[in-house]
Parts: C-alpha cells; structure tokens; sequence
C-alpha cells in the first residue's frame, strides 16, 4: 500500500484560509448550517467560527419529531458560542408521508422504508435552505469524502450546499482536525456517527468501517480485496450522487 501522512492542524488551516478567501471573492460574510450533534457538522461549525465570527455562523438544530441526543447539538452551538434554532420537521414529515399515502386516484405507491428515511435530509435541506435565503447568508455542505465516496448520502439532502467544506477529507481526518480544535468537546469530535433516524450507526448500515474505506482512498486499499471491492463496488453505483445529472443528448 501507498504511504500517506495527513497534518491536521495544517489542513484546518488551509481550510479556513480557502474559506475566508472564497467568502470574499462570493462576496458573504455569514452561513448556515445543520446541526446534528455528530462530527462533521461540530468540525464544521467550529472552522466556520473561526472564520468568520461565532455570531456570523448559523446553527440550526432540525429533530424528526424526537432527537435523542438533542443535548450533543446545543452542546456545540453553546461551546462555539454560534447563533442557534430549533426547527422540528416531524409535522412537515407526517404531512408529507399522509399526503402520498392518502392520494385517493392515480398509480399506487407502497411503503419504502428507504425512501421514509431519506425524507428526513431533504426535508432538513428544504429547511435549511429557506432560512439561507431568508437571511442572506450561505449554506454549508457538511459531508465528508468517506461518504461520498460509497454513496452514504441523499441525493437533494445532504449533498445540497453552496460550498463543501470537508468534502476533501476522509471521515477518520475529519476526527482529527477537530481533535485539533480545544474549543470543541473531544466526545462530540470522537462520537460514533449515526443518521439519527435508522437507530443505527453508519458503519452498521454500510457493513464497513469507516478506517477501512480511509485506506482505500487514501492508500488504494485497505488490506483485504474482498473489502476494497464492496467499497468499489458502492463507488461505482453511487457515481449519480457525484455529479450533476446526465444529460440525455437531442442531437442539436
């Protein structure tokens, strides 16, 4: 395997010095964000922080009905000190859920355990989004390039953002900028990350582990080519999720 060396504390700064650069050059000076409680969304609200100012950075908190660990996002946005909201999808879920359910003409449409839970991210986008654009401010991609990478994201939820800010490091550097960062709670930076709708890790849902698919990307492989194939196998198939959509060709 290919050796690979990663500074953390270098990449954190690089990546609040791009920031700044692109916020100048895009003309904002403030951002929104989901807060979830889980690492990607805390490293992020941290380097936007530091950025740009805890009162320019937008923390929103958006629970499908109850959220457990509730606690961990109010524990962020009070750590960072960062402008927080709460806004609950539940009812916006419910309605939605009613509405194509309860549709009295037309083709039928059974129920999709998968299809109910990536509502949850769209709606949240949806959300996300109003605000943005209520206040004037941009909105921040929070996904890492472990998960884009086999696909462990909603296509129009999570993936919908102005800008990515993590999108070049593997969820295990993402742990360790924020390691990085003393203002953040390690727990919250170390905690195992969950969708917060399935009752499951991620690395439960994926059937791999997230050091694994770090090696793959950053090394070429992870040890074992049965594991390498799973996880080129998800690459192949949520290539979509990586690109804008394909365009059926007219011949003009």
């Amino acid at each position: 395997m290919a050796e690979y060396t990663f500074n953390a504390a270098a990449a954190r700064d690089t990546l609040i010095a791009n920031l700044k650069s692109y916020a100048a050059e895009q003309h904002f000076d403030k951002v929104v964000l989901g807060i979830s409680g889980g690492k990607d969304s805390t490293v992020c609200a941290a380097l936007c922080a530091r950025a740009f100012g805890a009162d320019n950075v937008y923390g929103v908190m958006l629970p499908d009905g109850v959220q457990k660990d509730i606690a961990d996002s109010r524990r962020v946005c009070e750590a960072l000190g960062i402008r927080q909201r709460v806004v609950n999808i539940g009812a916006m879920h419910t309605a939605l859920h009613a509405a194509v359910m309860e549709a009295d003409e037309g083709f039928d449409v059974a129920f999709s355990t998968e299809s109910d839970i990536n509502v949850g991210p769209r709606l949240r986008m949806t959300t996300l989004r109003y605000i943005t654009q209520a206040i004037g401010a941009r909105l921040v991609g929070t996904g890492n390039k472990s998960e884009a990478t086999v696909g462990y994201c909603t296509k129009d939820g999570d993936t919908s953002c102005d800008f990515a800010l993590l999108a070049t490091l593997t969820s295990v550097e993402v742990v360790q900028v924020g390691l990085t960062m003393e203002e953040l709670p390690r727990e919250l930076v170390e905690k195992p990350p969950t969708d917060g709708l399935s009752g499951k890790t991620d690395e439960e849902k994926l059937g791999l582990l997230y050091s694994d698919i770090h090696k793959y990307i950053r090394m070429g492989s992870c040890g074992d080519p049965a594991i390498d194939e799973k996880i080129a196998a998800k690459e192949r198939g949520s290539a979509h999720k990586r690109s804008m959509p394909h365009v059926i060709a007219s011949g003009y």
